[in-house]
């Protein structure tokens, strides 16, 4: 059966150079290894970047997609990256790979391959139908409860869409 996640894996490879880049001091992946951190990894770990270029206190693992160029999170509306974006801090920081609470981890999410991006808000409802069904289809059974949750929360403001593009 032919699904998203089997079209835009096929397109990745095209895509993915200089999409992602290494933590400081570290030799880049190879795209072959990005290109499946993205595909099959459930998480990411997402850090906003201060005006001065450091790393926020706030950092989190969190579910995404990937739609072949961006990576999509849905949130609350009042958590901290939605926050972050509306103060203007719209840079981050994304480590592709899962361990996690990011608490636990000591730090080893570091050592993922990382991508910078610089965030914005999704408010195109044909767009967010869109980024729904990538979430439907990399996390199906984990959809039937989150799904509505999701989809209610945009329809109500109780949660926004988050659009990271490569910086």
């Amino acid at each position: 059966m032919l699904t998203r996640r089997k079209i835009l894996s096929s397109g990745l490879a095209v895509g993915l150079g200089g999409f992602l880049c290494p933590p400081a001091g570290r030799a880049a992946a190879p795209d072959e290894s990005l290109k499946e951190s993205l595909m099959e990894s459930d998480l990411v770990y997402l850090t906003p970047l201060r005006s001065d270029g450091s790393e926020s206190r706030c950092q989190a693992e969190i579910w995404f997609t990937y739609d072949g160029t961006d990576l999509f999170v849905v949130t609350a509306s009042d958590a901290w990256r939605a926050e972050a974006v509306r103060r203007g801090l719209a840079d981050a920081r994304i480590w592709v790979g899962d361990l996690g609470n990011w608490k636990r981890t000591d730090g080893r999410y570091r050592q993922f391959p990382a991508v910078e991006t610089r965030a914005s808000f999704v408010d195109d409802r044909e767009m967010q139908k869109t980024v729904l069904d990538l979430f439907g289809d990399k996390y199906p059974l984990s959809w039937i409860r989150w799904g509505p949750k999701f989809r209610n929360g945009l329809a109500d403001g109780s949660r926004v869409m988050l659009r990271y593009q490569p910086a």
